[in-house]
């Protein structure tokens, strides 16, 4: 008895699915390198602290507003450069997920499948 694969699978398909995967494939590292490119300002200390960070989490610049640095309180000022790092980093992780996900329909698929 031969057994039989359900409609829509077979040789006849495996090259179309191969195309989609390297469609997938090929658009998941044009994302991947705009995601790296791009530059994400965040705040904190309500504005008193200003972050640029790129997606590949490197921190590109930092603005104090002088009014916050104060030498008699350092660890006010190291506080609010912390928050920010840890904006920055959460934002870049966040957007990187959210547009991830859009272009594998929210497949939570392992890191390095494509």
């Amino acid at each position: 008895m031969k057994a039989r694969l359900p409609q829509g699978f077979g040789p006849q398909n495996a090259g179309q699915l191969m195309k989609q995967y390297q469609k997938m494939q090929e658009d998941m590292q044009n994302m991947t390198a705009e995601l790296e490119a791009r530059e994400h300002v965040v705040t904190a200390g309500g504005g008193q602290i200003e972050l640029t960070m790129n997606g590949q989490y490197n921190v590109v610049s930092v603005k104090i507003n002088p009014d916050v640095v104060d030498p008699e309180d350092v660890e006010l000022l190291e506080d609010l450069v912390a928050a920010a790092v840890n904006e920055g980093v959460r934002t870049v992780k966040e957007t990187s997920e959210a547009e991830m996900a859009k272009l594998t329909g929210g497949l939570n698929l392992p890191a390095g499948l494509l």
